[in-house]
């Protein structure tokens, strides 16, 4: 693993911003690592090269289309839950994902163990050289402090994947094995670490996330590119970080203070949101914008999505389930994200026509394979909010905040809203019917997040199973074989084999069951 690691953090350096209202990433070999964190100005380099890390494919040895950095991390997420239809095999991508055939992969370096684990551990070996070179940077202190804060934050959010992707949620799986944590710079000589507890990787978390919501705050200094990780970002990561935890008074107050981000829209309506391919929208706290040199073609997250493309997503269509889309009133505008279902004759093969096919994501720009990726919006706060007074019992607080979201969506809002009893709790059949507060704020995220959050870390969280074979089901692979119960083995992933192999404090014993 420290081979991994350290190899990509020569890549993670290779790239460096030249103004300040666009990030440029270009290549570059001219400036070694312990020149650029001679100054904070050079240091940021290396944070960008953190952010271009987050779009760049080709994590495994092999299947690089389906290793292209955190959007192939979401994807599989809602791939994985009940809500996010492949409709076609295609070539195998993602399509194993969603069948859970993968497991097996992980003996080798061209799977998903493989190379989701060599992508976080390689923003965090990043994310440690800046936060290591503090004491001896140069330059201007609000800087230093903003670049370190970005490393804290960006060292965090890599954890925090991890952690969700490797074993089961926090809550009731405190003292089982996590994974490694490493907070200094490794090399090739560097000795791996045994596996974390659950417990252990949180308190990192935690203490991480806190201290770059510290450095950034003081720092002073605005956000300068939608990509940069600020402190209302930072306080963004937060909220998911304790949404997770159950600590739901802390969620709410970090949803609440990253929506002070100056300038921000915390909703749009659903024309003003377009194909979610622009990053420069008021209601965009965190994006990555893809300029055309630095599009990557089939392996985007637009490739697969787009079905209109004539690009993957035309041979592996992505749909919405079918119980899902019929619980959308017909008055909410985001019915319009998704066809409907179709008869025979208005099905075309290669193109979005096809009974639920997705309408939400496109390309920005089909010739040059462009479009930007939205990480982190107002609307998503807004359902933390929400959710997070609901669990305090603070259900008229709740109701105001999910109000001034569904109004936005649905012309029949309130009459909608009056409907759900004053509760926390929520019905654990995911496709039963909804009559609580609770139900019909995670309906409202369900939604809203389609394709964004990743439904199986809030499956997880919430200690949720699920079944694709309920009646009228549009679902390609419905996993009767499979167990889909809460808290199944299937929901996580086998440690990657080259890991156990090359650590001497990782065995075979301590790999996650029944790989």
């Amino acid at each position: 693993m420290k081979k991994i690691l350290y190899i990509f953090i020569l890549i993670g350096f290779s790239f460096f911003v030249s103004c300040e209202d666009q990030l440029e990433t270009n290549p570059t070999d001219r400036v070694s690592g312990p020149v650029i964190f001679a100054d904070a100005t050079s240091a940021q380099t290396a944070i960008n090269g953190i952010y271009r890390m987050l779009y760049t494919a080709g994590w495994s040895q092999n299947w690089a289309p389906e290793n292209n950095g955190i959007v192939a991390v979401s994807l599989v997420a809602n791939l994985t839950g009940e809500d996010h239809v492949q409709l076609e095999v295609g070539s195998g991508w993602f399509y194993f994902d969603y069948a859970y055939d993968i497991r097996a992969d992980y003996i080798h370096k061209s799977g998903r163990s493989y190379g989701t684990w060599n992508f976080f551990y390689s923003i965090i070996s990043n994310a440690n050289y800046i936060i290591a070179s503090e004491s001896s940077m140069g330059g201007d202190p609000g800087l230093i402090k903003s670049v370190v804060g970005q490393a804290y934050a960006m060292r965090a959010f890599a954890y925090f994947h991890l952690i969700q992707i490797f074993q089961q949620t926090y809550i009731g799986n405190e003292t089982k094995p996590g994974v490694p944590i490493y907070t200094e710079p490794t090399t090739s000589a560097s000795e791996g670490k045994p596996r974390g507890t659950v417990q252990d990787v949180y308190t990192q978390i935690n203490l991480d996330i806190e201290k770059g919501i510290l450095l950034l705050k003081e720092s002073g200094i605005a956000q300068k590119h939608v990509s940069h990780v600020d402190y209302y970002v930072a306080n963004g990561f937060k909220a998911r970080i304790d949404l997770v935890q159950g600590k739901f008074q802390a969620a709410y107050d970090a949803a609440t203070e990253a929506l002070k981000q100056p300038g921000l829209s915390r909703f749009l309506t659903v024309s003003q949101l377009g194909k979610f391919n622009n990053s420069k929208l008021s209601n965009v706290l965190w994006g990555l914008e893809i300029m055309a040199d630095q599009s990557s073609g089939w392996s985007s997250f637009f490739g697969h999505l787009d079905a209109d493309a004539a690009m993957y997503g035309s041979r592996a269509r992505q749909c919405i389930s079918s119980w899902l889309y019929n619980q959308i009133p017909a008055t909410d505008a985001r019915k319009g994200w998704f066809r409907g279902q179709l008869a025979d004759n208005e099905k075309v093969p290669g193109t979005s026509y096809a009974s639920y096919c997705q309408l939400k994501f496109a390309f920005s720009d089909v010739k040059t394979l462009t479009g930007d990726y939205i990480l982190m919006r107002g609307e998503e706060l807004i359902l933390i909010q929400a959710e997070a007074l609901t669990h305090l019992s603070n259900f008229t607080g709740a109701r105001n905040v999910i109000r001034e979201l569904g109004n936005a969506r649905d012309a029949n809002y309130d009459s909608r809203l009056s409907l759900f009893t004053d509760s926390k709790d929520y019905n654990s059949n995911t496709v039963g019917q909804l009559t609580t507060l609770m139900d019909e704020i995670l309906f409202q995220r369900r939604v809203e997040l389609w394709g964004e959050a990743g439904r199986m870390w809030d499956l997880q969280r919430l200690k949720l199973g699920f079944t694709r074979d309920f009646p009228g089901s549009n679902h390609s692979a419905k996993l009767t074989a499979k167990n889909t119960a809460t808290g199944s083995k299937e929901f996580i992933l086998p440690l990657p084999q080259s890991e156990i192999d090359g650590n001497p404090n990782i065995s075979s014993e301590d790999q996650n069951p029944n790989p």
